[in-house]
Parts: C-alpha cells; structure tokens; sequence
C-alpha cells in the first residue's frame, strides 16, 4: 500500500467519525485507496488484506464491515439470503449478480424503471429496495 492509498483510506474513516485504527485504516485503504469502488465479501478482504501483508482476523475484517455498514460508509447487498456483499457505493443501485463466478457488480441505474411498488401492509413502511438481477453466461 502507497501512502496516498492509506491517506485516502484513513480520510474515508475520520470523515464518517471512525476512529482509524491500524487495522481499520489498513481494510480501509483496500477498500477506497484506489478511489474506485468494491463489491467485497468478508472472505475476499480478508484475503487481499493477507496477500498485502496485514495481520488481521477474518472475524476482524468481519466486524470492522459491520462498522463501517453502520456507520454509513457501506452498504450491505444480501445475495440468497445467504451471502453478504459489501459496496463501497452507497447510494441507491441496483447489481448484477453473475452466477457462474459469485460476482457482484453494479447495475446502470439510469436502465432500470420501477414505476410502481406495492402498498406496504397496514402498519408497515417501505425501507428501502433492492435491486439485484441475476446473470448467468449463455451456454
């Protein structure tokens, strides 16, 4: 990691009032450093963060993407109910997922039209919406 990528990353924590830890900025600067965004499970930042050298528990890489879901820098994308991914863009998008490598990428949103949703039921309110369509490569 170059010290411009663990800047951005460490800037990207104190702007949303974490405390930048070594690990969290470490995670952090994998995440955003580059300044693009990431569709990531824990398990695949667990591994970049061991194939860059830093020592981190996958319960760590875990909890620090729970801390950074609550603290708005993240949103969660729950794939089958099953699989978490973690997206870096946090405003609202629909994704692609593709099957056939267990990927999530983003949709273009400005395709997609939702021109009615159903009432909620008595009681209830729409939260939020998510969009995921999924894709598999033509035999």
């Amino acid at each position: 990691m170059t010290p411009e990528t663990i800047k951005r990353g460490s800037d990207w924590l104190t702007g949303a009032g974490l405390r930048p830890t070594r690990q969290r900025v470490s995670l952090a600067a994998l995440l955003v450093g580059d300044g693009n965004d990431r569709h990531v499970t824990a398990e695949s930042l667990f591994a970049a963060s061991t194939g860059s050298g830093e020592k981190v528990s996958l319960a760590t890489v875990y909890n620090t993407l729970r801390a950074f879901c609550d603290a708005g820098l993240m949103q969660e994308v729950m794939v089958d109910g099953t699989k978490s991914y973690f997206d870096t863009n946090t405003h609202d998008h629909p994704h692609f997922f593709w099957e056939d490598d267990g990927k999530l990428t983003d949709a273009p949103a400005e395709q997609l039209k939702i021109t009615k949703l159903p009432d909620a039921p008595e009681g209830a309110e729409i939260a939020k919406v998510d969009v995921v369509i999924r894709l598999r490569k033509r035999a």
